[in-house]
């Protein structure tokens, strides 16, 4: 029981650690984000060695989240289909094993997380389960402690093999409690992984550059604060140059476009993104940009997605619009913006 407990310990401890700098953020996981599905098949052995053959095979599935990129857990189903060290069963499958994981990536934990999976990850893996045996419908308590090495393949990371030495162990065959290597199995299994597709448009967890993002908004900051310096002066020197602009013209003039900001990843228009488009009329052309955080594939689609739904909310209310597109990231200027110019 001891070497279990000081594995538990060492996994949930993980959860105070902190291995991030400081000028980097991770995206934060969503309910159904960074799920996997694998297809698991090996074989296990009685880890006293005493009798190694024949070998148990055994074949099942896995499901798992990663919660974060150090921390995650998965649910393992096995089928047994043979007897050695179980009892003499005479059914195909004689035992089933379903266990509750937890994982912990060793690669992220001490070498930090980059923005996208190593080729060659390790992991922790230890949790517990459930023995089943069919003839006799005996059930045992039973825990596992092993090792992932991942293998993650392809320029998305969507696919792994996964090979996993293993110890299964029998916690209550000797009617209490404990770690017995005379009632524990060694097992070595193979599993080919599926990551399904996240909301951020990967196969695995985003990273921000915040010390870039903070600097972006001081450049913005900044000239925000020089624009608003220079609204009478403009006025005032086109009114001296040019003596037939009036005031009113000219304002209509510094007025005529219209900003339209976006929330992070979303091309979902806000209360306020309303109200702008509320009063723009006439002829128009829609230029929507994205933020740099994402790969320049997804940040062009949702440039795009942004100024479709501007050019169409304009559109329903009578609004002609000449043009809509979307530029990605275009230099220093883009943001999670959608500009509507007047064409007039």
């Amino acid at each position: 029981m001891k070497k279990f407990l000081i594995c538990m310990t060492l996994l949930f401890s993980s959860l105070f650690c902190a291995n991030v700098n400081a000028q980097i953020a991770t995206q934060n996981s969503n309910a159904l984000d960074n799920v996997y599905v694998g297809v698991t098949a090996g074989a296990t052995t009685p880890l006293d060695f005493n009798s190694v053959f024949p070998v148990n095979p055994a074949a099942g599935i896995v499901i798992g989240k990663d919660v974060t990129p150090v921390l995650g857990f998965n649910v393992e189903g096995l089928a047994i289909l043979n007897d050695n060290h179980f009892a003499d069963l005479k059914t195909a499958i004689k035992a089933t094993n379903v266990g509750l994981n937890g994982t912990l990536n060793l690669s992220n934990l001490f070498a930090g997380y980059k923005g996208t999976p190593r080729v060659f990850e390790i992991k922790t893996v230890t949790g517990l389960g459930w023995l089943h045996t069919m003839d006799v419908n005996d059930n045992f308590l039973t825990a596992k402690t092993g090792v992932d090495l991942a293998f993650n393949l392809g320029k998305k990371k969507a696919h792994s093999i996964v090979i996993t030495p293993a110890v299964y162990w029998n916690l209550n065959k000797l009617s209490n409690i404990k770690f017995n290597k005379n009632n524990a199995q060694f097992g070595l299994f193979a599993t080919y992984v599926y990551h399904f597709k996240t909301s951020n448009g990967t196969h695995s967890f985003k990273t921000y550059d915040v010390g870039a993002m903070i600097g972006e908004i001081d450049r913005l900051n900044g000239a925000l604060a020089e624009c608003e310096k220079r609204p009478a002066q403009v006025v005032e020197k086109v009114i001296v140059k040019e003596a037939p602009v009036n005031t009113a013209a000219v304002a209509e003039v510094v007025q005529s476009d219209a900003f339209v900001f976006f929330a992070q990843n979303s091309s979902v228009l806000t209360d306020d993104a309303k109200a702008t488009l509320d009063k723009v009329t006439g002829t128009v052309d829609v230029i929507a940009s994205a933020s740099p955080e994402g790969t320049e594939q997804y940040n062009q689609k949702l440039s795009e997605k942004r100024a479709a739904v501007v050019a169409d909310y304009l559109t329903k209310r009578g609004v002609t619009v000449n043009s809509w597109k979307g530029i990605g990231v275009n230099g220093a200027e883009s943001g999670r913006v959608a500009i509507v110019k007047s064409t007039r």
